[in-house]
């Protein structure tokens, strides 16, 4: 059969660019689901995308579908011929409804029935048919929240359509798509190629696009930037910052890629620069350079759609536009500086928090109580950490927070570097935020992992306090995130504190605000335990190992932590499957026979495998135990992996149900007691392998 390649380009009105690589990659997709549902065979689809097109190039498509044979199933064999071998009124029916004569029949299996049946021949559709009809498809399921129509156009589409391309090799395939009848016609960069193009052949839409000043390649359009940032950032020794969205973006924006470097005055740099990046990055889509130590130049990069005569005329343009909107984050920043930190505290006064739980000062009054109760956990000095608490929500009054909300806590950070607070006060205002998702880092410093840890334990304790706990999807407060949170700031801190304690530290600031503080205490515990799973799933962690852990309920995430890793490590050990299998073997035997009390006597045992058994146990219980009870687990766990090959000798040769009852119960002693150093860590009988 032969193979062609064609080519498809929707050329539109320009393209909205957050979506640009969105609407390449499913219309790509969307035509690979059509054509294999067609059985249409191809090498491979390649896809394009620029502000004002959307295209693919099919390679070595068939051109047509093979054909098939269609069966008809008629009735059973038993009753389509009389005994004389004739058709009964049943199949002359069955003939009748499908135009055929009797040697047309065939008979086919049934599970056990013979049936007779027709296999028609179906010739398969040519590509020229179906493909039209595949790519309106693939259109009409692109991911578009909002359709428009345009003009007398009945169909609809994200931007009013200009042009159909559609070649299969030099030849246009006749189709209406998109309302739009198709040709070979594709139009060049709006500005310095604007006539028509004719396409001869499918192969050279990429070459003479490029004349035209397009780059259609998305993915080449996005190395042009790249490397063009790079050399400009280069040229003053600094570093650009290219957030992948934005760079995204920028790409769907130009057809033809001039990177140029603009400036801005030095004494900009006296603001916040996360305030100068936010507002040039998400207002103006400039890249921003630091140096090598991340601090803001003052210089910027734009991407222009032309190859201008005179690039200085678009350079001053851009400096121009920019210039007011660093003039604003400056008047806000100077504005915020007349009226110290502190003296904020009436306007949080005034700002709810949660209606039941009060205004957000009254939050950062609990919160200095609960930061002073957990300095002496974490370490940080009390005073510190009561006075980053009181100031931690002050920012959020300010004029740079209310124009740049991504700056909460980072201007608090700012203002109190200003007012003279210390390294440590100063940053946790900052930190106080972190982790803000998951895999995030942590805070640095002891005052920041202190305010960090009595923000959320206060939320979630008061939300929890007044039963609004999260439910299905519903969590307007993030206590799921919250809680991670919470779980990683006390491990990855090396804090030894239980859940309980902690919950019972926040419901001591809440004092009475919060009614029923057991029912609270219970269900924030309850909550936060349960969040481990999710918590170790995110690392990799298997769930069978997570269950191990839980099964012992340990009371402080530091445990469970260090509990998961022993496990985590034992899992991978050669002798792990067999263990895990020997435990729930003896969990079996001892939950139908308990294990008499006492110790077990040495005279009492007849086998060699029990007698070596009872010595392994003897000679590493002593040398596990310190490790026990010094949390070391991941060493205790491969020290018991030793006991492998007594443990299946014994179960081999010994029979613990022994009708003699003092040998039986000496036995049941012996399993328990080794039960018992492995459930010191977890319960490894819940390990699938």
């Amino acid at each position: 059969m032969s193979k062609h390649t064609v080519l498809f380009e929707l050329g539109c009105e320009e393209l909205p660019p957050k979506s640009l690589k969105k609407l390449r990659d499913a219309l790509q997709a969307e035509t690979v689901k059509g054509l294999k549902e067609a059985g249409l065979a191809f090498d491979s689809i390649e896809a394009y995308a620029a502000p004002r097109r959307l295209a693919l190039k099919i390679v070595n498509v068939d051109a047509a579908q093979p054909d098939t044979q269609k069966r008809f199933d008629g009735p059973a064999l038993q009753a389509a011929y009389d005994t004389e071998g004739q058709p009964t009124r049943a199949l002359e029916g069955f003939m009748r409804g499908q135009g055929i004569t009797a040697d047309q029949v065939t008979i086919f299996k049934a599970g056990k029935v013979e049936k007779v049946c027709y296999l028609k021949d179906v010739q398969g559709q040519s590509l020229d048919t179906l493909l039209p009809q595949i790519l309106q498809a693939a259109l009409d399921h692109l991911p578009i929240a909002k359709r428009m129509r345009s003009a007398a156009s009945r169909t609809e589409f994200v931007r009013p359509v200009k042009w159909v391309v559609l070649l299969k090799d030099h030849a246009v395939l006749e189709a209406t798509i998109q309302d739009t009848p198709s040709g070979n016609l594709s139009y060049g960069h709006r500005f310095h190629a604007p006539k028509a193009i004719v396409l001869a052949h499918a192969d050279e839409y990429l070459a003479k696009l490029k004349a035209a000043y397009v780059i259609a390649d998305f993915a080449e359009r996005q190395a042009i930037i790249d490397q063009q940032v790079k050399a400009l950032a280069d040229e003053v020794n600094a570093i650009a910052i290219v957030p992948s969205d934005l760079r995204d973006e920028v790409t769907a924006l130009v057809e033809w890629p001039v990177a140029l470097r603009a400036r801005f005055e030095e004494r900009f740099l006296a603001v916040p620069q996360e305030a100068l990046i936010t507002t040039m990055q998400d207002n103006q889509k400039y890249f921003c350079l630091v140096n090598s130590e991340h601090k803001l130049q003052p210089y910027f990069i734009t991407v222009s759609n032309i190859e201008s005569k005179d690039p200085i005329q678009i350079i001053e343009g851009n400096e121009k536009v920019v210039r007011p909107r660093l003039s604003d984050a400056e008047f806000f920043f100077l504005q915020d500086q007349k009226q110290p930190l502190a003296s904020r505290k009436e306007k949080l006064a005034n700002m709810v928090f949660q209606a039941q739980l009060g205004t957000l000062w009254d939050k950062s009054q609990r919160i200095a109580k609960l930061a002073v109760a957990l300095s002496a956990i974490t370490g940080a000095t009390a005073q510190d950490a009561e006075k980053a608490a009181l100031l931690a929500k002050c920012d959020l009054t300010s004029e740079l927070v209310g124009e740049f909300p991504e700056l909460q806590g980072i201007a608090g950070t700012y203002y109190a570097r200003i007012e003279g607070e210390n390294d440590e006060v100063a940053n946790a205002l900052g930190e106080q935020y972190l982790p803000k998702f998951a895999g995030d880092v942590l805070p640095k410093t002891k005052t920041g992992t202190t305010v960090a840890l009595a923000d959320r334990l206060d939320t979630l304790t008061g939300i929890f306090g007044i039963g609004q706990a999260p439910t299905g999807s519903k969590d307007p407060f993030a206590l799921r995130r919250s809680a991670i949170g919470i779980l990683r700031l006390v491990t990855e801190n090396n804090l030894d504190i239980s859940i309980e304690d902690l919950i019972q530290l926040a419901l001591n600031a809440y004092g009475d605000v919060v009614k029923d503080h057991a029912k609270t205490l219970a269900d924030a515990v309850n909550f936060l335990e349960g969040r481990y799973r999710a918590k170790y799933e995110d690392q990799g962690v298997a769930v069978d190992v997570i269950q191990a852990v839980q099964a012992l309920s340990p009371k402080s995430p530091l445990d469970f932590d260090k509990r998961v890793t022993a496990v985590n490590h034992f899992r991978a050990l050669p002798e792990a499957a067999a263990l895990a299998a020997a435990n729930k073997r003896v969990a079996n035997i001892l939950a139908k026979e308990a294990a008499p009390t006492g110790t077990i006597v040495e005279a009492s045992l007849v086998e060699d495998a029990e007698k070596a058994l009872f010595a392994e146990l003897a000679k590493i219980t002593p040398v596990v135990q310190p490790l026990l009870d010094a949390k070391n687990y991941t060493e205790a766990l491969s020290m018991l992996a030793a006991l492998r090959a007594p443990i299946d000798a014994f179960f081999e040769n010994v029979m613990v149900m022994a009708e003699d009852a003092e040998l039986k119960a000496n036995r049941l002693r012996l399993l328990a007691q080794l039960r018992g150093l492995f459930i010191s860590v977890a319960d490894i009988s819940v390990l699938q392998h």
